[in-house]
């Protein structure tokens, strides 16, 4: 992690590498800010298995990057989610979020997504209580 005027930058090379135009993650004010993750691999292939296979790589991605900045996904308190189909894909997708914990959140259905991706989701989540 690197910082910059209050902000800190997220880099984990756990999870797939961020494009170079934006960060993983920015934390600001005890919050982090998660970039927009697809279901690909650290090579940016696609993950094949539809948007369930998608989705549940997002979450690992997110996961990944999340722990790196001091958070995780239990500490997700907004979710924009992205669907390329939102008619076909729309429950499949929710099938991976915890009926009674769940954030507020927007869905979105969308003409495309980077690299013909089914699914994309980004965040912000609350920094982890310090342990004592």
């Amino acid at each position: 992690m690197t910082s910059a005027s209050g902000k800190t930058f997220v880099f984990t090379p756990d999870a797939v590498p961020p494009l170079p135009i934006f960060s993983q993650a920015v934390v600001s004010n005890g919050q982090v800010y998660a970039s927009g993750s697809i279901g690909c691999d650290k090579e940016f292939k696609l993950i094949e298995g539809g948007v369930q296979a998608q989705t549940r790589a997002v979450l690992q991605n997110l996961s990944t990057v999340l722990k790196a900045a001091g958070s995780g996904l239990e500490h997700i308190v907004k979710a924009n989610v992205y669907l390329s189909n939102m008619v076909q894909d729309f429950q499949a997708m929710n099938e991976f979020f915890d009926k009674d914990k769940m954030p507020a959140r927007t869905c979105v259905g969308v003409a495309s997504l980077p690299l013909g991706a089914a699914v994309e989701i980004e965040c912000i989540a609350e920094l982890a209580p310090l342990s004592t």
